[in-house]
């Protein structure tokens, strides 16, 4: 099976990423999630790495287990790089190149597909500037799966902004590997 590098973003939606790693794993894929630090204040990596079977990379302080850093290992063994739930900040670093965490430099470093599945605020997703970091992925070649066209969203507005489900996460996940 492949070896799937789950990107988790900070967003409320971050709580599905469990349930995403939980399926790909019991479908026998290789699951390494790598989480921004705000991703974090929605899901523990205790979670995350009883799902995945293991270890959460989250910081660079936790790169100490071998001599090739482990987002460098991970992008050069990943057969696929999800990001779901993507944020609009993970999407414009992305996009711009800018690599503050452990998940943007993976990004960075990665040359195997890329599926990216925003989750955000409608206002969020519809600003041009969000728009205009999208439309660089796209021509990148990068994959952008969502939001989901329309939905009560945490902040109680309706519109799109939305994860859309984990059966077309891991769906298209499926489709790459």
């Amino acid at each position: 099976m492949a070896t799937v590098v789950l990107g988790i973003c900070g967003s409320i939606a971050a709580y599905k990423a469990a349930d995403v790693a939980s399926r790909l794993t019991k479908a026998g894929h290789e699951v390494h999630c790598v989480c921004t630090p705000t991703a974090l204040r929605f899901v523990t990596p205790l979670t995350l790495m009883t799902l995945s079977r293991h270890p959460v990379i989250s910081s660079f302080e936790e790169e100490t287990t071998d001599w090739v850093p482990t987002h460098i290992a991970l992008a050069q063994k990943a057969d696929v790089l999800a990001v779901a739930p993507a944020s609009a900040h993970s999407i414009a670093c992305f996009a711009q190149g800018f690599a503050p965490n452990v998940l943007t430099s993976l990004y960075l470093a990665n040359r195997a597909p890329v599926i990216i599945f925003p989750a955000m605020n409608t206002l969020m997703w519809e600003h041009p500037a969000t728009q205009q970091n999208v439309q660089t992925l796209l021509k990148r070649g990068d994959r952008i799966v969502g939001p989901a066209e329309e939905g009560e969203l945490a902040c109680g507005t309706c519109g799109k902004g939305r994860l859309v489900d984990v059966a077309t996460i891991v769906s298209h996940i499926q489709q790459v590997v």
